[in-house]
């Protein structure tokens, strides 16, 4: 408990004490209110994914009394490929490190380790797509979010339409330029039947219409 009592400090020192101002000042991001988490026990956070400022930008959005129980999920072959690696990840960004390819025991699966996180308490940081993306576009969403609400019935996503991040930080690049970019939270949803099909088509139609509403917006801005 003392452990997590101080990661939880160090988390909110970070994201809200430091990152989301370097963010707001020196990046341009934007971000939409999301106080309506703190009423909800447990959720998952489903957003698309262009750049690596998505992580920091929706960890820097959350309200800080949440940090410590949200995790993003991300890619052991990446951010733990070794042991300092992944005990940095972990301890500081709060992951929920999950390998991607070549799983034999079902403990190490991506969906039981998930699964397991939500039962100790934890909500998630989903980027349903698997990886990231060109700037600005979005691919189609994988079933892997949807087979994981289908087995955890009464647990709603929380669609983020994230904008902007793919051209302040694009794929491949380690140079921040400054973009009005912008992180736009949806309401908690309920998946609308336990069926993991019905499941990925709402979630898709959500984020098709958060996609046209938010670029609509960005190109009137420009």
């Amino acid at each position: 408990m003392k452990k997590r009592f101080l990661q939880g400090i160090c988390l909110r020192i970070i994201y809200k004490g430091f990152a989301r101002w370097i963010l707001k000042l020196f990046v341009g991001v934007r971000f939409s209110d999301c106080s309506c988490l703190k009423k909800e026990d447990q959720f998952i956070i489903v957003a698309n994914h262009n750049s690596h400022l998505d992580t920091i930008s929706l960890l820097a959005s959350l309200p800080g009394s949440l940090l410590w129980k949200v995790k993003p999920v991300a890619a052991e072959d990446y951010f733990g490929n070794t042991r300092l690696k992944a005990a940095f990840s972990n301890y500081f960004i709060n992951t929920l490190l999950i390998q991607r390819k070549g799983v034999k025991e079902e403990e190490n699966h991506p969906l039981t380790k998930m699964l397991t996180a939500l039962e100790q308490g934890y909500s998630l940081i989903l980027f349903p797509e698997g990886t990231r993306g060109e700037a600005e576009k979005m691919d189609r969403i994988k079933p892997g979010i949807a087979r994981l609400l289908a087995a955890r019935p009464g647990l709603k996503y929380v669609p983020v339409y994230l904008s902007g991040m793919g051209r302040s930080l694009p794929k491949g690049k380690i140079l921040i330029l400054p973009y009005q970019a912008s992180v736009n939270y949806g309401v908690p949803t309920l998946p609308v039947n336990n069926d993991p099909v019905q499941i990925l088509e709402q979630i898709q139609v959500d984020f098709d219409n958060m996609a046209a509403l938010y670029s609509l917006a960005s190109e009137e801005e420009d």
